[in-house]
């Protein structure tokens, strides 16, 4: 009995002595990786092939200017936290990752938003609404080749862009007097589509607060409405361009071509 008893007092004198030099050890690699100074910055910006709003150039333009340099800047005195937030405020970034290692080296990966639509509102303001949902200024670097949006558009972009899009909806306010989320809902629904976002460049919002579409060919002009129904609109809209416009001249011999109609595609010859 007494053998046992001294065995598992052996037993725990070890797990007691091998616990405490791991946190020895731990501590001691945890104050070297605190005093490491960074060595190399490594800036990768994802989706570049699609939009040029930001380069290497302007993340470290950026930093500079807040005074983060982290090349020689021990990682004890570098807040990554606070860096990715300060990053993250940049109009032109959706996501920022920072992360230091014990080699000294500081990667910053980036993720930059994506434009899905161009607002030119009706005081002659413009601006983007990203496939986020989120309104984001334009760039003096690049214009982003999306569908445009004009018309009687009254909202300005200091107004609205703190705001999700998608938050209109949950505000009967602002959704009887905004058109954004119609347009939003309308231009994701093009984007994802091969044949719609091959062919339709303009949403016209009229007096009435309904869509007018314009296509890059043709010259007609497309009588779309709100966003009730819009799934059936556009069916009726492809099916039209597939069968109906069968012949080269054919895209050419119709000035308007109207959906509101139920089941049914209305078309005014010019």
């Amino acid at each position: 009995m007494k053998n046992i008893k001294l065995k598992k007092l052996l037993i725990l004198v070890l797990w007691i002595t091998v616990a405490s030099s791991v946190v020895f050890i731990l501590g001691f690699v945890n104050a070297q990786e605190k005093n490491t100074k960074g060595k190399s910055l490594n800036i990768n910006i994802t989706n570049q092939d699609e939009n040029l709003f930001i380069d290497e150039s302007d993340i470290i333009e950026f930093l500079k200017e807040r005074n983060d340099s982290l090349i020689n800047q021990a990682f004890k005195d570098i807040n990554v936290n606070e860096i990715e937030k300060a990053l993250n405020t940049h109009p032109a970034i959706a996501k920022a990752d920072v992360s230091v290692d014990v080699d000294g080296r500081v990667d910053i990966k980036i993720t930059q938003r994506k434009p899905l639509v161009r607002i030119m509102n009706s005081q002659g303001e413009s601006y983007y609404i990203d496939n986020a949902a989120k309104l984001m200024p334009l760039s003096e670097n690049y214009a982003a080749r999306v569908i445009v949006a004009n018309g009687m558009i009254p909202e300005k972009y200091s107004m609205f862009y703190t705001f999700d899009i998608n938050e209109i909806e949950k505000d009967s306010v602002i959704k009887a007097a905004s058109v954004l989320d119609d347009i939003y809902a309308t231009a994701i629904y093009i984007s994802s589509d091969s044949l719609l976002n091959s062919l339709i460049q303009q949403i016209y919002v009229n007096k009435e607060k309904e869509m007018e579409l314009y296509p890059a060919v043709g010259g007609h002009k497309i009588i779309f409405g709100t966003t009730e129904d819009m799934e059936e609109k556009f069916e009726k809209l492809k099916v039209f361009y597939k069968e109906g416009l069968n012949s080269i001249d054919s895209w050419t011999n119709y000035s308007i071509i109207n959906l509101k109609y139920k089941n049914q595609v209305v078309c005014i010859k010019k």
